[in-house]
């Protein structure tokens, strides 16, 4: 067998992967270029942590769960007025989830509240935080059924495991008793283990109504809120401004400013 092609085959073994595809190229640039042993074992070196870290990120992503990919860049400050630039910058740093803070986005539908929480999610996943993205709902069935269902016992443990949960659109379908406990019992589990961020069209005053019991729901708040950074997003609809229509037709606030 050929020298090539036993680099090739104990690259393989190695988990190499990067000189196992690539190990005709390494071989003839280091003969072109003339570079010593050390340069060429690092240049290996190199371009096996990339594609390692490449590799690793993408499964981050994946695991992350989001519904759609939103940037910190795409986020209109201008349509959105409730939060400036220097705290998003801030928010961007992501030093408050290694200091395990959480942030709660309150505010009606439309108003970029799902946006922010997911860029933000995804500049973590780009910085090497293990992330979940999940709905309320979604999460009151896997709290629900994980002792009897694998999919949703494996979705919890990701929960448990993240450095950062993004719970969306919590309080907007009613929660039973039950669910109540399960969300109390979760949050309890994270409280100073990892960081949240929530999204809700209800203020914190009316969570009492949303989880059915005042003393649960001021242990939870207690909880969230010990370290906390909460943002009132007000205003019209980001969705219903930019909507698009099937017929070419501009929204009825274009036409009035026409």
């Amino acid at each position: 067998m050929e020298k090539l092609e036993l680099i090739k085959e104990n690259a393989k073994k190695l988990k190499l992967d990067y000189l196992d595809t690539n190990a005709s190229k390494v071989v003839q640039d280091a003969d072109g270029k003339s570079i010593s042993y050390q340069q060429f074992l690092l240049n290996i070196l190199e371009e096996e942590m990339k594609l390692k870290e490449e590799k690793a990120q993408a499964r981050r992503l994946k695991n992350a769960g989001f519904p759609t990919l939103k940037t910190i860049e795409d986020f209109d400050l201008d349509f959105q007025k409730s939060i400036t630039q220097r705290q998003v910058n801030s928010l961007s740093e992501l030093e408050w989830i290694d200091r395990m803070y959480n942030l709660i986005f309150l505010g009606p539908p439309g108003v970029g509240k799902t946006h922010l929480a997911i860029a933000l999610g995804y500049r973590a996943v780009e910085m090497g935080y293990k992330v979940s993205f999940v709905t309320m709902n979604d999460l009151m069935h896997c709290l629900k059924t994980q002792e009897i269902s694998r999919k949703s016992k494996g979705k919890i443990n990701k929960v448990l495991s993240s450095s950062l949960l993004i719970i969306d659109e919590l309080g907007y379908l009613p929660i039973s008793r039950e669910e109540s406990n399960l969300f109390f019992q979760l949050i309890t589990a994270l409280h100073e283990q990892a960081s949240l961020i929530i999204t809700s069209n209800k203020g914190l005053e009316d969570w009492t109504e949303l989880l059915g019991d005042p003393a649960l729901t001021t242990a939870v708040l207690d909880r969230i809120t010990h370290r906390c950074e909460l943002f009132n997003m007000s205003g019209k609809s980001y969705r219903l401004a930019h909507r698009e229509s099937f017929f070419g037709e501009k929204p009825k606030e274009e036409l009035e400013k026409d």
